[in-house]
């Protein structure tokens, strides 16, 4: 339960401090409509309109990119509740709720502090994206106690949860390639095995559904290209681009100079995953970042480490007066972000 009230604790700091400083930043009283930035909004378009958007305006090419559990829980939610921003910071709310015991009891299993865990995570920079209608918050709460039950050798548990967490994001197939790892390093029954196809159902569904409204298999994945250009590129060559985009002057420099920032620190812990010789933890956070570090620029590279939930249980196992540098350092970035957030500016 403590780990639920750091959690609880961290979302009434971010709320007194937003309430008041985002009249002062952008002036209005409409402080709701500032949470549904970005893929809040688009988020909400799906759950209103299906993928085919909105039909007063021009069709988004880039909608499909967005996998369907979001957006059916914001339909869900919008029965009771009527505002569509307050739906997604709801489902956030209690989404990372959930994720935060399931990260306690998961870094407590792997002997580190359960509190500790949650306070790093919550101090990241980004966390932001835990508090907004977006998605993170939603995958976590079925990821890691997936990841937990899955370390427990409870398999059509571990395996049912994963299969949310794929309805949900792309890197939910990330998820169910590690539960295959972490299934072959277990000493497994061989009944367990057809278990592991359940996580790949979604993405198969979803694939199907696609097809038949668009007549691509893959319009999930060219979505992507389509509205944010992640074309597959060499990774050097993703770099300089992102790091030419870094040097600029303006606003969108902050954005790639956080993403370079980003990168270096998902190398890290993959550098560390592996000396830990965590492999089914390394294969989870590695495909991510071979498709985050391969896109034609960085995009999204640090929002995306919110999800590398080994991150949190490796930072757990630290010496305290380690969290509290962290806190010290990371805290007032986090803060910082999640105005930029609210005033319309790409934070991660």
């Amino acid at each position: 339960m403590r780990a639920l009230g750091v959690w609880t604790g961290s979302r009434l700091g971010l709320l007194l401090v937003s309430l008041m400083a985002v009249p002062w930043l952008v002036g209005g009283r409409d402080y709701l409509s500032r949470w549904k930035q970005w893929d809040a909004s688009l988020f909400v378009t799906i759950a209103q309109y299906g993928y085919r958007g909105d039909p007063a305006q021009a069709r988004d090419p880039g909608l499909p990119a967005f996998f369907p559990g979001m957006p059916a829980v914001l339909r869900l939610v919008h029965l009771v509740v009527d505002d569509w921003a307050l739906c997604g910071l709801l489902i956030s709310l209690v989404a990372g709720g959930v994720a935060a015991v399931a990260l306690a009891r998961l870094a407590e299993f792997e002997g580190g502090s359960g509190e500790l865990a949650v306070v790093a995570m919550v101090l990241f920079p980004t966390a932001v994206f835990l508090a907004a209608g977006y998605s993170e918050s939603l995958f976590l709460a079925f990821a890691v106690p997936a990841w937990l039950a899955a370390r427990r050798r409870q398999w059509p548990l571990a395996v049912l949860l994963a299969a949310g967490a794929s309805s949900i994001r792309i890197t939910g197939l990330f998820l169910a390639v590690a539960l295959i790892v972490e299934f072959a390093f277990s000493r497994p029954h061989k009944r367990d095995l057809p278990w592991l196809v359940i996580p790949f159902v979604p993405l198969i569904a979803y694939s199907w559904y696609l097809r038949g409204l668009t007549g691509d298999w893959l319009a999930w994945k060219h979505a992507q290209e389509a509205g944010w250009g992640r074309e597959l590129v060499w990774p050097w060559r993703a770099w300089q681009t992102t790091w030419e985009s870094a040097m600029t002057a303006g606003e969108s420099a902050v954005a790639f100079r956080m993403e370079i920032a980003g990168a270096v620190v998902a190398v890290a812990v993959l550098v560390w995953l592996l000396a830990t010789r965590r492999w089914s933890e390394f294969v989870y956070c590695g495909l991510q970042a071979g498709a985050l570090l391969t896109s034609a620029y960085y995009l999204s590279v640090p929002r995306s480490l919110l999800l590398w939930f080994p991150l949190w249980v490796l930072i757990a196992r630290l010496p305290v007066r380690w969290i509290i540098g962290y806190g010290l350092l990371l805290g007032p970035l986090m803060v910082l972000n999640a105005l930029r957030f609210l005033t319309g500016a790409w934070a991660g």
